[in-house]
């Protein structure tokens, strides 16, 4: 796992009981350590369903809607076994394919001109450098080489840079001074998401499995947001993936634009031997 690794964590009252519900969430909101699992100690109940709606409204608002994406990634990894930095070539055809063209390393594969085309229900990669050869796997394969429940539209959302395993599921939330964090429950993750107070976009977003057994959390920081058309883009992201062992990767967007032609296709050549 490299690119996708690369390639998706009330205020006091006068009531003791309030006051350990602040500490809970703040517990998990101040932890550093993601290689360790947030442990929820109960599930305080948000008062307001209003309040519920508008969060959720908020996040939903805020999401890229887009008909194509194209962008040019400078990416740093760094693992137990080894770091590395390259450049990757990304275009997006909304719910159809995501391509993507890489000097370096994909999901394992060492390669240099490693291309690749991702559909709802496959993955193809294909070197075009030095051995040449095709693969044809399932979007099974995602999941086997992340150890993330990754599908089409997790990974789109990931790379576009909207949050993945949002649920309506919200059993706490702190409005704090600069950021109003949520912590909601899905059927695999427990996510930790921070927002922006000022127009809502997100910062940080922290996922640790529902499963204690499995220790496995990521985490993932969204910076330095510019403007693409309507929207803001985080342009920096870090995304810090641990269960035993630990995989860092930056991402950094040199070049980034919506609903333009794509740049960045590819057809596999005919006379590649599959591997």
């Amino acid at each position: 796992m490299k690119f996708v690794k690369i390639l998706l964590l009330l205020t006091i009252a006068a009531s003791c009981k309030t006051v350990k519900k602040v500490a809970t969430i703040q517990e998990a909101i101040d932890k550093k350590d993601t290689t360790q699992t947030v442990v929820i100690t109960e599930t305080p109940k948000v008062d307001s369903a209003s309040i519920v709606r508008g969060i959720l409204e908020k996040v939903v608002t805020n999401n890229i809607q887009f008909k194509t994406f194209n962008a040019k990634i400078k990416v740093d990894y760094e693992s137990a076994e080894n770091s590395d930095s390259y450049t990757g070539y990304l275009s997006i055809a909304k719910d159809s394919l995501i391509y993507i063209r890489i000097r370096g390393s994909f999901l394992g594969i060492s390669a240099e001109g490693l291309q690749v085309k991702i559909s709802k229900d496959s993955v193809v990669l294909v070197k075009k450098v030095g051995d040449k050869y095709v693969q044809y796997r399932t979007i099974d394969y995602l999941k086997e080489a992340t150890q993330i429940p990754f599908d089409f539209k997790t990974l789109q959302d990931l790379l576009i840079g909207n949050p993945v395993f949002v649920t309506n599921n919200i059993v706490s939330y702190r409005d704090g001074p600069s950021t109003l964090s949520v912590l909601m429950v899905g059927d695999i993750f427990k996510h930790l998401i921070s927002l922006s107070n000022d127009d809502f976009k997100v910062v940080h977003s922290k996922l640790d499995d529902v499963d204690i057994q499995r220790n496995r959390t990521c985490a993932i920081s969204f910076s330095n947001y510019q403007p693409m058309g309507t929207y803001q883009f985080a342009t920096q992201r870090k995304i810090v993936v641990a269960e035993k062992s630990k995989l860092d990767i930056n991402l950094d967007f040199k070049e980034f634009a919506l609903n333009e032609p794509l740049k960045y296709t590819f057809e596999v050549p005919k006379n590649y031997k599959r591997k």
